[in-house]
């Protein structure tokens, strides 16, 4: 939690929730149903907001944002100008600073930024103000709910549906942000609990501002890779711990959001693999994470085994059939049309699992999970969380060190015996995490690490090949594709099975 109590003028506490509903227009009515909001009185407004930067994008650098909104109609409209800064984390609670003040009028007003002591320092002789120009616009329906309670608390609940647009691109806009208005954040997490329980989310680091600049690039719906962190060699525990979680759970929930929206089979495959970073790294960290007892998982497995299911597909899709078409083929034209066909049932297989993974993701108990998740990483963020047992500095890179060695003695074990298929699976899970763990530890590891690294990647790739095609033959087995083709991918997958994995370099880290 950022603090224990209401962070005061000048700052921003909330938790920003994606809404996957498959209607829209109905969540304003499912959210005033809702305990915690039905005696609460909706406010409804347009809002209108137009951002701004210079053009070399020197505020969205410093991951700032400056905005100009218009609110209301008619007698009731009103022009406010806002600056906000972010607090550097990656999840969907945040602490942010801002400054909103009214202006006369659909322009910028200068003076107005004074106030806030970030912008005289990021622009102390007016330089910037001069080269601001208008990037992108969002346009929504603000629904909004104050909930008070008798401690003093206040919430604000506000619904924004709508689009941010950047020239002739657009995207939709259906989120839920909770802010606190006074009070103590743990009953802001505790409203969010509440809210999830009832109705699907999923929770959203990225800002309107963010997601405008990215819709301008055109790259909003690329997928995330992950992103390891540059550690210095004298952190703490915590501050190794909570940052490699914090990423690679990013990278998990920022390919599902995009996966609702977009068709490109890689956000699968790269959700899959920040949640696969994710586990990896919490089996390392297991020995050292406070007594706090993580949440559970279990909401999220019926999502985890839909995403494999399409992994699989795409992959055949898009990698092994393509690649065996021309063995199948060759000297028989005739077979063509045949492995068309095939082609055929495996994209509309693949299409209709893609909805499927959609509509799990508009489940109350896949958000209720992530949004647990989210929660219990903004836990370990706090110096109290961890205590005494919080070192760092070398006593830090000696534990990473002892892991890493003991991960890939495991890892040796299960290469000695590489010609059996269960021990090929297992070491190839173990090359995984070992490969993981390595990329985003490296900083805290020695240069001779990166050994074992490029072996555990061409392990995993050996294997992966392997069980892709054997995976593809199974597929099409269940799919009822052409008898011919199903024999064809089992002996072409028997014919690279069994080959024996190359040894694991030796040596310590």
């Amino acid at each position: 939690m950022p603090s224990t109590s209401y962070p005061g003028p000048g700052a921003e506490l909330e938790i920003k929730l994606a809404l996957p509903a498959a209607n829209p227009a109905g969540l304003a009515r499912q959210l005033a149903r809702l305990p915690a909001l039905a005696r609460c009185k909706p406010v409804h407004q347009r809002v209108d907001n137009i951002y701004y930067d210079t053009p070399g994008q020197e505020l969205r650098a410093q991951r700032m944002a400056l905005r100009l909104r218009r609110v209301g109609e008619g007698g009731a409209l009103q022009w406010l100008q806002t600056f906000k800064t972010s607090d550097g984390g990656d999840l969907a609670l945040s602490l942010r600073g801002e400054w909103e003040v009214p202006v006369p009028g659909p322009a910028l007003v200068q003076t107005a930024l004074q106030a806030a002591p970030p912008w005289q320092k990021l622009d102390p002789n007016g330089a910037m103000f001069a080269a601001l120009q208008p990037c992108f616009g969002t346009a929504f329906e603000r629904t909004a709910w104050t909930v008070r309670r008798r401690d003093g608390t206040a919430i604000e609940v506000a619904l924004d549906i709508g689009q941010i647009t950047s020239g002739q691109r657009s995207a939709p806009i259906c989120e839920l942000e909770l802010e606190l208005l006074a009070g103590a954040p743990a009953a802001l997490c505790d409203l969010a609990r509440q809210i999830a329980q009832h109705i699907a989310v999923l929770p959203l680091a990225a800002s309107k501002a963010q997601r405008g600049h990215a819709l301008r690039e055109g790259t909003l719906y690329t997928p995330r890779s992950a992103r390891p962190l540059l550690l210095g060699r004298e952190v703490s525990l915590r501050g190794m711990v909570q940052p490699v979680l914090g990423e690679m759970f990013a990278q998990f929930t920022a390919n599902l959001h995009a996966l609702g929206q977009c068709d490109d089979p890689e956000l699968a495959h790269q959700a899959r693999v920040g949640w696969r970073r994710f586990r990896s790294a919490l089996r390392l960290f297991r020995a050292v994470l406070p007594v706090q007892a993580q949440p559970s998982r279990q909401g999220l497995q019926p999502l985890l085994s839909l995403l494999g299911g399409l992994r699989d597909l795409d992959v055949a899709c898009t990698q092994t059939l393509p690649a065996l078409q021309g063995a199948f083929v060759a000297g028989a034209a005739a077979r063509a049309p045949r492995w068309q066909a095939m082609e055929q049932a495996f994209a509309q297989a693949a299409l209709l699992q893609r909805e499927t993974v959609r509509r799990a993701l508009r489940e109350p108990t896949v958000g209720a999970a992530l949004l647990a998740i989210t929660l219990w990483l903004d836990e370990l963020a706090r110096p109290e969380a961890w205590g005494a047992q919080d070192i760092s500095g070398k006593a830090v890179r000696h534990w990473v060190r002892q892991r890493m060695v003991r991960l890939h003695a495991q890892w040796k074990k299960a290469l000695r015996d590489s010609t059996h298929a269960e021990s090929q699976h297992r070491a190839r899970i173990l090359a995984k995490r070992l490969r993981y763990n390595i990329d985003a530890l490296r900083p805290l590891l020695p240069a001779r690490a990166q050994r074992w690294l490029q072996q555990a990647r061409q392990v995993q790739a050996d294997i992966g090949a392997s069980r892709d095609v054997l995976q593809a033959g199974l597929l099409a087995q269940r799919l009822a594709v052409d008898g011919g083709i199903v024999e064809f991918l089992r002996g072409y997958a028997a014919g690279q099975a069994g080959a024996p994995l190359a040894p694991p370099v030796q040596g310590g880290v």
